[in-house]
């Protein structure tokens, strides 16, 4: 199982803020930046940093391949960063323990085929358009994914590309 196969990932892009999409119709989730109606999530990445998407379901993992294990709809990389995320457009309660579910089946995929500990910042989101921009997630639970994965895991609709400031240092 390829996490890095190229059929699977759109270009990289370095824009500010962009929407990470899923049609909820069996097609691949994918990135958009002039349809903010369609956005799921929204990435913020003020720092520029060159990001990839991989649609996961639907192309990495093929909707008849591994039918008995879940997975998330998409993730970004970078040389440093890997964010995984489940995109939701549901109003039924039990929607982000689900989706906690799928992140935390996918992490373990990608570890089972790749090296992870190649990545600094590591972050898995469960983003649901209908909504809070925000949920608190049970401290069980959130303690349970990271010691299974770990990852720390938000519920929220928003992505924040983490990068630190660079600081100079004069002579």
């Amino acid at each position: 199982m390829n996490f890095f196969d190229p059929e699977c990932q759109e270009s990289a892009r370095k824009d500010v803020k962009f929407g990470l999409c899923d049609d909820q119709n069996g097609t691949k989730a994918y990135t958009n930046t002039d349809n903010p109606s369609r956005w799921i999530a929204t990435v913020q990445n003020d720092s520029r940093v060159e990001l990839i998407f991989t649609a996961i379901d639907n192309c990495v993992i093929r909707g008849d391949e591994e039918c008995e294990r879940e997975r998330c709809d998409g993730m970004l990389t970078s040389s440093e960063h890997i964010y995984f995320v489940e995109l939701k457009n549901q109003k039924k309660d039990g929607w982000a323990i689900k989706a906690i579910s799928q992140l935390e089946s996918t992490i373990l995929f990608f570890m089972a085929n790749h090296d992870i500990s190649k990545f600094k910042y590591k972050k898995a989101f469960a983003c649901n358009k209908r909504h809070r921009p925000f949920t608190v997630v049970n401290n069980e639970v959130s303690k349970r994914f990271f010691n299974n994965c770990r990852f720390h895991v938000d519920v929220q609709a928003s992505i924040i590309v983490f990068r630190p400031k660079q600081i100079s240092v004069c002579g």
